[in-house]
């Protein structure tokens, strides 16, 4: 069915299988990744995104289930990683197109049964996790009792604004945010509340969006700055945080940054492995994404069972913890802390691995 470029990320890839389903009346796809189970069932929201091609969808669920590999495994929690993308060619135009492509997936996610569990994610609604939850097994973030669908987005920021003062401590000896610039890219589900967050901290808020009406309205409730996008990378703060589409740090873009610390939510913020360590020997701390942004998946997966909220709260905070041990071990090594965030990852697959 693949070839050229998706069949070589497949090969790279490694993972469990990729299931794919079409649906043709919306000339969409839908593909679930599942990469890993060695530490649990594989788990992983679901995406809906439109795609120029359904090839970029294709690769978007394989590099995003292999993120949650990592993700689930920096926290040291028993799920594996798997990723769902409902791929449109172009927006839904009604509510019944949305149903149809929801009741399609809703066939996968009971072939997949219990090898699956899901939750939502960028596109998706928490009217639709509890559409998919009425009919399907293994949809996470939702109250069992009142049916009500938690939001990952603040908890994500919340793990962000954990890691950014670990981030903070290891680059300047201090976590406090008080007088530091940070510029925030995508003020949306996660960047919206993450600006709320520093703000109320003293920080010195930069904030750019392809959204303008957006971004003018949360500047002007934080005091914050507007930068134009497209320039904003050379822009001069203590900490850049890429909230928004993923890939930001490439050949390219690295050599503009004006940046003392790189910690945000947006997933697979770097091209590739080069990038890391050229922001490494330019002297940019980069504090890896997959640990940086796993309060909402650490927060969520846990909710509609026995564990209390104050436990999931501890999950999320121990990302500050979890990171500075990274960023540790990655200065010892005088090395990215990528690379020993990968090292954590292998270590806990290979002793908790079941």
């Amino acid at each position: 069915m693949f070839e050229g470029r998706v069949a070589e990320e497949i090969d790279r890839w490694r993972g469990m299988g990729l299931y794919t389903r079409r649906v043709r009346e919306l000339d969409a796809w839908i593909f679930c990744a599942l990469h890993d189970e060695r530490l649990g069932p594989p788990t992983g929201g679901t995406r809906l995104k439109v795609y120029a091609r359904p090839e970029e969808g294709v690769v978007d669920a394989l590099r995003l289930s292999q993120g949650m590999t990592h993700k689930w495994a920096a926290v040291e929690l028993p799920f594996g990683g798997g990723k769902a993308v409902l791929c449109l060619s172009r927006s839904l135009a009604d509510a019944g197109e949305r149903e149809l492509l929801l009741r399609s997936y809703t066939g996968v996610l009971h072939a997949l049964g219990d090898r699956f569990g899901t939750g939502q994610d960028l596109g998706t609604t928490p009217e639709d996790m509890r559409f998919l939850a009425r009919r399907c097994p293994n949809v996470h973030g939702i109250d069992a009792g009142t049916g009500a669908v938690e939001d990952p987005g603040p908890h994500t920021a919340f793990g962000v604004h954990v890691a950014m003062k670990s981030a903070l401590a290891h680059r300047f000896g201090t976590p406090d945010l008080e007088g530091r610039t940070v510029m925030i890219e995508g003020v949306g589900g996660v960047g919206a509340p993450l600006a709320r967050r520093l703000a109320g901290e003293g920080a010195l808020l930069k904030l750019v969006d392809l959204d303008e009406a957006r971004v003018r309205e949360q500047a002007a409730d934080l005091g914050a700055q507007v930068l134009s996008p497209g320039r904003h990378l050379s822009t001069e703060c203590d900490v850049y945080a890429p909230c928004a589409g993923g890939a930001t740090l490439n050949e390219t873009s690295v050599g503009q940054l004006g940046c003392a610390i790189v910690c945000g939510a947006a997933n697979n913020q770097l091209s590739g492995l080069g990038v890391a360590q050229r922001l490494h020997a330019g002297g940019i701390l980069y504090a890896p994404d997959f640990i940086v942004n796993a309060g909402g998946a650490a927060y969520c997966s846990g909710l509609g069972t026995a564990v209390e909220a104050e436990v999931l709260r501890g999950r999320v905070l121990r990302i500050g913890k979890t990171l500075a041990d990274v960023l540790e071990e990655a200065r010892a090594q005088d090395e990215s802390p990528q690379f020993a965030a990968e090292r954590k990852v292998e270590r806990v697959l290979a002793e908790r691995g079941r």
